[in-house]
C-alpha cells in the first residue's frame, strides 16, 4: 500500500523518522514541498518522496499530523478526496495552553473526525507518543505502546500490521469511542512528565503485557 504523512513540523518528522526506514517510497508532504526536500535532505532520509498536500491524498494510508483545531475544517474541505482511504489519526483536542480540552466528556478528536469523514476509514494511533519519543523510540532498550482504535475492524488490522516493524508495540485497542479516555490519558502524562522534569520525552508502556501478535 502507498503510505504518506502529511505535515512537516515535530510530529510530522517524527512519523517520517520511524516510518521511512521500513517504507521505501514513503510520501511526505507540506505546504511547500521545498521544506520537505530541504529537512530531507539534513537528516539523511533517502527514498521518501515529497509532494503538496493534494498529492499525497492519493495514498492509500494517510497519517495527518494537524492540531485538532485545524482538522476538521481540514476534513471538511477534502471529505471527498478521503473517501475510500484510510486516515490515521494522532490528534488530541487540546486547548491552546495545553490546560483542557475542547470537546465534552463522552466526544473524541477520532469520533469527532469519523463523523465529518462516514467514507474514510478514521483509525486513532500515536496519540500518547510525543515527538521526541518517534525521535528517540526505545527507552533503555524497552518499546513504548501504541493504542490502534477503529470502528472498521478491517482497517485497524492493516494500520496495526503496518507498525508492527516499528519499534513500538502496537496494541489492538477496540473501537474509536476508546479515545475518549486514550486522548484525556494524554494530557494527564504530559502533567506528570512535566512535573517530573522529562517532559516531552514521554510514552506509555503497559506492564506485564507480552508482545502483541498480529
Amino acid at each position: 500500500m502507498n503510505i504518506s504523512v502529511l505535515g512537516t513540523g515535530r510530529m510530522g518528522q517524527g512519523l517520517v523518522n520511524v516510518l521511512a526506514p521500513h517504507y521505501s517510497g514513503l510520501v511526505w508532504a507540506s505546504r511547500t514541498p521545498e521544506k520537505a526536500e530541504g529537512i530531507c535532505r539534513k537528516r539523511g532520509w533517502t527514498g521518501v518522496m515529497t509532494s503538496s498536500y493534494r498529492e499525497a491524498l492519493n495514498a492509500d494510508i494517510i497519517f495527518h499530523s494537524f492540531w485538532f483545531r485545524d482538522l476538521i475544517p481540514w476534513a471538511q474541505k477534502n471529505e471527498k478526496r478521503l473517501a475510500g482511504r484510510i486516515l490515521v489519526d494522532i490528534a488530541n483536542p487540546f486547548t491552546e495552553d495545553f490546560s483542557d480540552f475542547t470537546l465534552d466528556w463522552g466526544q473524541s478528536a477520532a469520533e469527532e473526525l469519523q463523523k465529518m469523514l462516514p467514507h474514510t476509514a478514521v483509525v486513532g494511533a500515536f496519540k500518547n507518543t510525543f515527538f521526541q519519543v518517534l525521535e528517540q523510540p526505545l527507552h533503555q532498550g524497552e518499546k513504548s505502546d501504541i493504542f490502534v482504535t477503529g470502528d472498521d475492524g478491517e482497517a485497524r488490522r492493516t494500520v496495526l500490521n503496518l507498525l508492527k516493524p516499528l519499534p513500538f508495540r502496537a496494541w489492538d485497542s477496540g473501537n474509536l469511542e476508546n479515545n475518549r479516555t486514550i486522548e484525556r490519558m494524554t494530557l494527564f502524562e504530559r502533567e506528570l512528565a512535566i512535573r517530573y522534569g522529562n517532559y516531552p520525552y514521554v510514552s506509555y508502556r503497559l506492564f506485564g503485557m507480552d508482545e502483541y501478535v498480529i
